[in-house]
């Protein structure tokens, strides 16, 4: 039996061989579940694009202090750096500490790795849903759900990184929940 948390491929398509990220609040027993393994991807892709946005200036004070006989190199290569942390590092860190669980009643979604967010939706006072796609995201088929409620701090929670499919599942059921709900 593989650790928990780890995906595996099977002829159907991915599966998790047990619950990833444990209830964070004492006495909960809500299982999460982990975003799609495709939003890895996501994650990788913009990671990539900042540090390309990084590269950018620091090849600039490169040629800027090798034009002036300067020595040089140094500020580049610490831009490679942040761009592999960026890319290959902080992606897989981000991607471990996201889970989401929906129950009858409420949504729950948790994150962060340093200060630890769960944050509870009572799927009744949801007052509308969005379902966005950027075009990373379109192209890993992931698609981030936004659920807006009353109020003005923490009005809008996000999930993002589910697949396109689950992300659909996940809105009908809450919209299905809201249509029911006696606000």
């Amino acid at each position: 039996m593989a650790p928990p948390g780890v995906w595996h491929k099977t002829e159907g398509g991915f599966r998790l061989s047990a619950a990833y990220c444990p209830p964070i609040t004492p006495g909960m027993d809500i299982r999460l579940d982990p975003l799609d393994p495709r939003y890895l991807s996501v994650l990788r892709w913009d990671g990539a694009i900042m540090a390309a946005f990084l590269l950018l200036p620091a090849a600039g004070a490169e040629a800027a202090l090798y034009a002036n006989d300067l020595p040089n190199g140094f500020v580049v290569a610490v831009a490679l750096a942040i761009g592999a942390w960026l890319t290959l590092v902080a992606p897989a860190r981000r991607f471990r500490h996201w889970g989401f669980a929906l129950t009858d009643t409420e949504l729950h979604v948790a994150h962060g790795w340093w200060t630890r967010v769960h944050t509870i939706v009572p799927v009744g006072r949801v007052q509308h849903i969005d379902l966005t796609q950027g075009p990373v995201e379109r192209g890993c088929k992931v698609a981030t759900l936004v659920l807006h409620t009353a109020g003005t701090e923490h009005a809008r929670v996000t999930v993002p990184g589910l697949a396109r499919e689950r992300a659909e599942e996940v809105r009908d059921r809450i919209r299905a929940a809201i249509e029911t709900s006696p606000w």
